[in-house]
């Protein structure tokens, strides 16, 4: 258990596990690393659980591979949950971990037994008007030095509106310009927040797999339209409201975690896997 290294053919990513029991995989959000999915996932449910960082997040690599796409991370997930003996699995993620967890479960029915979508951002188009603020960052770096184009952008009236509107959201952007690799790292922001999941609306209403949603308000990136209409459309989708980072940080983790844990704890999740 603990890091390992997890060699594709053009980069080097890390994976991560932990625990033993239900096989869960589990991805984080863009920009983020295996901390955040260990602030939303819970230890103590009888799970093993797996997280590779994506290409050029955490201690991954970004490899060679352009453009940098929700489908090429999910195939990277994919490899990954193959190499550790990850036949069946419930996925899951936050944000574009949501979104390649989408993704897997339309593309690969097959391999995936339950899915947890925590603040989807994406629901069925690429470069959806939510993850503006994402190609803006990305754009700037990419053309400006980063101590001015952070400052573009705190000026701009994308900047000025989610600072106004979703304060942790506007911290999370500011935190792009501060990465010691913010020029690289704007190649995978500009291209996966003008991606899509690949996955139709038809195609999630097909969905046959027993699926959690979970969404708060004061999100600007993650609207909670986003987290409304994929759970109204998974069919018998569970969805759960929790209280806002913004609001209550701790609170909003605590409500995450317990959500999780009762949802990975009900038979119909834990039936397949019983011999």
């Amino acid at each position: 258990m603990g890091k390992t290294s997890f060699m594709r053919a053009d980069a080097s990513l890390a994976v991560y596990r932990e625990g033993q029991g239900l096989p869960v995989v589990f991805q984080h959000g863009l920009g983020a690393d295996e901390a955040q999915v260990a602030q939303n996932v819970p230890t103590s449910a009888d799970i093993h659980r797996l997280t590779l960082e994506c290409r050029g997040h955490g201690a991954s690599s970004l490899g060679s591979a352009r453009p940098f796409s929700i489908h090429m991370f999910a195939e990277d997930v994919l490899a990954a949950a193959t190499e550790y003996g990850f036949d069946r699995f419930v996925v899951g993620g936050i944000s574009m971990g949501a979104a390649i967890a989408l993704h897997l479960a339309h593309h690969h029915p097959g391999r995936v037994a339950g899915l947890v979508l925590v603040r989807p951002a994406w629901i069925f188009e690429a470069s959806p008007d939510n993850l503006e603020p994402g190609r803006a960052v990305a754009a700037l770096i990419r053309s400006h030095p980063v101590a001015e184009a952070r400052e573009r952008f705190i000026a701009s009236e994308i900047g000025r509106r989610i600072a106004s509107e979703a304060p942790d959201n506007f911290s999370s952007l500011l935190g792009y310009f501060e990465r010691p690799d913010a020029f690289d790292f704007a190649s995978v922001l500009g291209d996966i927040a003008a991606d899509g999941p690949g996955v139709s609306k038809a195609d999630t209403a097909a969905i046959k797999v027993p699926t959690l949603v979970i969404g708060n308000e004061q999100d600007a990136i993650h609207p909670l339209s986003c987290a409304l209409t994929l759970a109204e459309t998974v069919p018998g989708a569970r969805y759960i409201e929790v209280t806002a980072k913004t609001a209550d940080k701790a609170r909003h983790f605590a409500e995450i975690q317990g959500a999780i844990t009762d949802f990975l704890a009900s038979s119909s999740i834990r039936s397949p896997f019983r011999s």
